[in-house]
């Protein structure tokens, strides 16, 4: 039986976890949940999973949140130092990480100096704190398992090889909804186009950042640092039948792919069960229904999002976190009709420029540079709406 806390149970990682946890009784027990503002599935979670702690992140929910869980024997927290609770619980072995975005940061890194093994579903973790996730992971000696169906696929194809014998990873990508939309009409696009992902289901965020493609350079920065190999060494490939998750070629020629339907709970199966598979209720694939698979380059002047990402960790130190974070607010102005689709890689791009890199020594400082991205990308959205 393994213990686990799910840091973001409510979003669409969190779901499938859980759908896991259930499928599986006899080896998952869920001690500890955190949920953000979808106060009505997180009680029913509750209810179904019985934690022993459940957090909610504004502390300003938690006397709502215990009047809905009346009867229940559950501890109510909220806040920072719930979240921080729930991941360094004595009880807890492993933590789903599946907060979205920079909020993910202080939880996770309590985890694993509390030396729980982490099933790593938020990018921003590596993304904005990279080596200093890497470091603390080597000194306290866990075990860090991607979730991300391209990260889980590299896992994978690398089991059993030698890191050495990496020539190239290459990530792939669906291509989002806009794969065939000519760039001149992103100026068109609306939050419900975005939202309309052709294979994945995932939050709403998350779609927007696959539609921008930043979803894959995110997944870039993340690949450099999980698997130590230099960005020159990652490359994308988009596939738009989301079939083959991800391959590795070694410097003999041969390519390891890994190939599954598009569903979240296998590689999150995977990242619970290592190194045992386990069912996950996923239909298995069949090749003999789809006429080809096909492959492309990116057009990274058509999505803009992916070459800043590039930039971002080419020019190293603080410029990832400030990407990130001026991506997180220009998205969700997008979402809430605040700007236009294609000012999104304007906000971040702009935000980018007037940022000089600097080293980060501390999560303390990665978060201070990560504020230094928000604040500056208000402001540039507040200017394109005037």
């Amino acid at each position: 039986m393994k213990n686990l806390t799910i840091l973001g149970s409510t979003g669409s990682i969190g779901v499938s976890t859980l759908e896991i946890v259930a499928a599986h009784p006899d080896r998952f027990r869920v001690v500890a949940m955190t949920a953000g503002k979808n106060l009505e599935l997180f009680v029913r979670q509750i209810r179904q999973f019985a934690p022993r702690i459940a957090v909610v992140a504004s502390s300003g929910d938690v006397p709502l949140l215990k009047e809905m869980c009346g009867g229940l024997d559950v501890e109510i927290l909220g806040g920072m130092e719930g979240l921080i609770a729930a991941a360094t619980d004595d009880e807890v072995e492993m933590v789903v990480a599946a907060i979205v975005g920079a909020a993910g940061l202080l939880p996770t890194a309590a985890a694993i100096r509390a030396g729980k093994d982490i099933a790593l579903a938020n990018k921003e973790t590596l993304v904005t704190a990279g080596h200093l996730f890497m470091d603390m992971v080597r000194e306290h000696g866990v075990r860090l398992f991607p979730v991300d169906s391209e990260h889980s696929a590299v896992f994978q194809s690398i089991e059993g090889h030698r890191s050495a014998d990496i020539e190239k990873i290459i990530l792939t990508a669906s291509g989002g909804p806009f794969l065939n939309t000519p760039a001149e009409q992103f100026t068109r696009v609306t939050v419900r186009d975005a939202l309309n992902h052709p294979n994945w289901n995932m939050g709403r965020k998350i779609t927007i950042d696959s539609a921008t493609m930043m979803n894959k350079g995110l997944e870039v920065i993340e690949a450099r640092w999980l698997f130590d190999v230099p960005v020159e060494k990652i490359d994308v490939n988009i596939h738009p039948q989301s079939i083959i998750h991800s391959m590795v070629e070694y410097i003999d020629g041969c390519v390891i792919a890994q190939l599954g339907t598009p569903d979240m709970k296998a590689p999150i199966a995977y990242a619970l069960s290592y190194p045992e598979r386990i069912s996950t209720g996923v239909k298995p694939l069949d090749l003999t229904q789809f006429s080809g698979l096909t492959f492309l380059r990116p057009d990274m002047d058509k999505f803009r999002c992916l070459g800043l990402a590039y930039r971002a960790i080419n020019s190293g130190e603080s410029m990832p976190a400030v990407m990130n974070a001026a991506n997180e607010i220009a998205v969700e102005a997008f979402l809430e009709g605040r700007i236009g689709f294609v000012q999104i890689a304007d906000t971040i791009e702009t935000a980018m420029n007037a940022h000089t890199p600097r080293d980060l020594r501390s999560i303390e400082e990665v978060l201070e540079a990560d504020l230094w991205g928000r604040e500056t990308a208000r402001e540039i959205c507040r200017e394109l709406v005037r």
